[in-house]
């Protein structure tokens, strides 16, 4: 007798937050799953036309765009999931309020380098609208702009981590994965 197949979420669930923020969330999820796939039947139509050697130009460089926003969009995924590389042999031997403020200082220099990086992402989309892609002929924003609204989000959920920090909710309870979205 087979066992009944399991319905998992097609993503991954995330940290139990406010449905602003969850609402936040998904919409990027499916912004990167989206830009992905566009970007992988982009590619696929420009291979396929090597085979007739055929080639337009605007898809390398329009799939540099997108990989540029696909990039830092799948950054703020990442951080919405805590899911980006730690290595946890130093504050995993802390006790538990040890291990808070190793958490509490690990997301507070995030936001900081988060902070500068999107506070000069904006500032390079704004003095960039005059300068255009070669082959597109779009302003350079768009693709700078990526970068900027990526920083932007990651900073959005490391700081709701950095908050739950310091309301005493340990990491367990913050990262579980038993909420379904």
């Amino acid at each position: 007798m087979s066992e009944p197949m399991v319905q998992r979420p097609l993503l991954t669930p995330v940290a139990p937050m406010p449905w602003p923020l969850r609402l936040l969330g998904r919409t990027v999820d499916w912004a990167v799953i989206a830009t992905g796939g566009f970007m992988a039947l982009l590619v696929f139509f420009n291979v396929a036309l090597h085979t007739v050697d055929k080639d337009l130009a605007w898809v390398t460089e329009l799939g540099e765009l997108l990989m540029v926003w696909v990039t830092f969009l799948g950054g703020a995924c990442a951080a919405q999931r805590s899911a980006h590389m730690t290595i946890t042999e130093f504050i995993d031997k802390l006790g538990d309020s040890g291990r808070r403020w190793a958490d509490a200082s690990v997301q507070l220099l995030s936001l900081a380098v988060l902070g500068v990086s999107a506070l000069y992402g904006w500032r390079l989309v704004d003095a960039s609208w005059g300068n255009e892609l070669t082959v597109l002929g779009w302003p350079m924003s768009i693709q700078y702009m990526g970068m900027a609204v990526g920083c932007t989000l990651m900073a959005v959920f490391v700081a709701f981590d950095f908050f739950q920090i310091l309301r005493g909710i340990p990491r367990s309870q913050r990262y579980s994965t038993t909420e379904e979205i």
